[in-house]
């Protein structure tokens, strides 16, 4: 067993020249809290040197004194502490700048889009909370939503307390978000690896993946927009990270955060969390016990689980395909699978190996995925808890892949990339690029960084621009229910981006119908109302305003006779009813 004499000299410790002594085992048994310490690196080391030194200068045998290495086990937790803290000062300005270079590189390659998709409804909350003269009709379709969470509360008071624009404020938020992210990962991987490549590993391919769907549950493990998923998700791997660092307790408030923000995500969050302490715990089976009491508050009852939903709810829900388990495909019940596969697999290799912890994080993620799988089967299932679907709980996938992602680029560093630059260059180029790629492809027709006071050449983009600028903050307008999928429109959301109302579309709010059904009936009224808004000409458009007031209209100029039209751009017209 080696003695780690250079260590204790830089602490002000030595052993003069010519000093021997029998280095071995000679106490009749530890204390309980010692068999702790010894699974620590360097710790038996510690106690061995120290109960030499002390039989030194006694001038005796150490092996007569088994009761003065019980007393240098008291001494090491302080040394090695210190010795601890030294490394970690050394170590935080490089890890800090490898962070910030892969977080820089991971949004360059994932993008950044704000108004795009779900930042419809936060986006629009935000500016409604900064101008309630904004969207005067409709706004119960981003509102009601957002009741369960304070971010755009949050992020309206950032901007009232800094008066940085909102613009600005939102992509620092991103930003902030990101390295926290890594940040976690990169904290969490230096407890379950000991090897520098190994770390670097899972963080760079988490970067790398950043914009990964989650099979099946139409999600990206980070949006190229600043959504409150994203920030959640920090907070929960923050919490992941104080868990392995043994500091339990200290995972509460980043949790607390998490549920302020996204409840859904922090439920989940937690309940990995509460696996990961278990099963790194030696008192797994005591606390088992508890899981009687849990199990009976669950059984406090729901009525309305068992409601079946008006007609309007049930035609949104049927547009919302990924909350229903069972008609997923093939691929993607692979996708759901893999991940535990994965863990399986490297739990069954590590169980008889001495990496407990990597074992036990390996162990949790296992667990956390085979009961939130079986539990989704369950609810998912019979038609009489079809209310349940809207929470989307094989949603538990998004963190599963952050942790795959993780533990998965940590062993490659290991076993693969190593120290050897050149496997590094490939690794980065392959995976940074096929998703710079596959992202370019899938956002064609808008800039890959649409950063404040850039402008675009996006006619979509130009038209929510020009209504912003020219139209009154009460205008109510009415765009083909299906805009969000027109060819080059990117998934931009009108309400976000023109700061205007909009009667309901058929893409994005049917996703916030399935969970406030009461929007259900006027939702399906405004639908029906819009239909075959291709073959739209003048007098459809004016039922639309005698039906629900609506003013204004963004058409193709094919459908502009006898409007009041604006402004037009070749393809698309802003015009006013008549």
């Amino acid at each position: 067993m080696r003695v780690l004499l250079p260590t204790l000299t830089e602490l002000g410790w030595g052993t003069p020249a010519g000093a021997t002594f029998t280095v071995q085992k000679f106490w009749a048994g530890p204390p309980a809290w010692a068999t702790r310490l010894e699974r620590s690196n360097g710790t038996v080391d510690y106690v061995l040197y120290l109960a030499g030194m002390w039989g030194w200068v006694r001038r005796v045998e150490p092996r007569s004194h088994g009761m003065l290495t019980d007393v240098a086990y008291c001494v090491v937790p302080v040394l090695e502490e210190l010795q601890n803290t030294r490394l970690r000062r050394k170590r935080f300005p490089f890890e800090l700048g490898g962070v910030l270079l892969l977080t820089a590189l991971g949004f360059l390659v994932m993008g950044y889009h704000p108004g795009l998709e779900d930042d419809g409804i936060y986006l629009t909350a935000v500016k409604a909370d900064l101008n309630p003269a904004l969207f005067p009709y409709n706004a119960n379709f981003f509102r009601l939503q957002l009741e369960a969470t304070v971010f755009d509360r949050w992020m309206a008071d950032f901007v009232h307390w800094t008066g940085m624009p909102l613009a600005w404020a939102e992509l620092i938020w991103q930003w902030a978000a990101l390295f926290l992210i890594l940040w976690a990962v990169k904290k969490i991987a230096n407890r379950l690896f000991q090897e520098e490549p190994a770390r670097w590993g899972g963080v760079a391919l988490v970067a790398a993946m950043f914009t990964l769907p989650v099979t099946g549950t139409a999600l990206y493990m980070v949006d190229q927009h600043l959504h409150p998923r994203t920030l959640a998700t920090a907070m929960i791997l923050l919490a992941v990270w104080r868990i392995v660092d043994e500091k339990r307790w200290q995972a509460a408030p980043p949790l607390l955060v998490a549920f302020l923000l996204h409840p859904l995500m922090a439920a989940m969050g937690a309940s990995f969390c509460v696996v990961l302490t278990l099963t790194s715990a030696q008192a797994l089976r005591e606390r088992a016990r508890n899981w009687q009491s849990s199990m009976a508050a669950a059984a406090i009852p729901l009525g309305w689980i068992f409601e079946p939903g008006d007609a309007g709810w049930r035609k949104a829900l049927d547009t919302r395909t990924y909350d229903y388990l069972y008609r997923w495909t093939w691929y993607e019940w692979l996708g759901a699978l893999a991940p535990l596969g994965f863990f399986w697999l490297l739990w069954r290799y590590l169980r008889g190996r001495r990496e407990t912890r990597l074992a036990d994080f390996a162990l949790a993620a296992l667990v956390y995925g085979i009961v939130h799988q079986a539990l989704a089967m369950v609810v998912l299932w019979p038609a009489s808890l079809v209310r349940l679907a809207p929470l989307q709980p094989m949603r538990y996938l998004h963190l599963l892949y952050f942790l795959f992602a993780m533990v998965a680029g940590c062993l490659l560093g290991k076993f693969v990339l190593k120290r050897h630059a050149w496997r590094w260059a490939l690794f980065l180029i392959v995976t940074n690029g096929s998703m710079y790629t596959w992202q370019r492809l899938e956002f064609a027709a808008s800039p890959h960084l649409e950063l404040p006071g850039l402008g675009s050449t996006n006619p979509w983009l130009e038209a929510f621009a020009w209504v912003r600028r020219n139209t009154p903050e009460n205008a109510y307008f009415a765009l083909d229910p299906h805009y969000l999928e027109a060819p080059g429109e990117d998934y931009h959301n009108f309400r976000a981006l023109a700061e205007r109302s909009q009667l309901a579309d058929a893409v994005k709010d049917p996703s916030v119908v399935t969970l406030v059904p009461e929007l259900g009936p006027a939702w399906e009224r405004q639908i029906e109302g819009e239909e075959g808004w291709r073959k739209f000409k003048l007098g459809d458009f004016e039922r639309l305003k005698a039906d629900f007031g609506v003013g204004w209209v963004v058409v193709n100029e094919a459908q502009t006779g006898g409007l009041g039209c604006r402004w037009h751009n070749g393809g698309l017209a802003v015009c006013e009813i008549p």
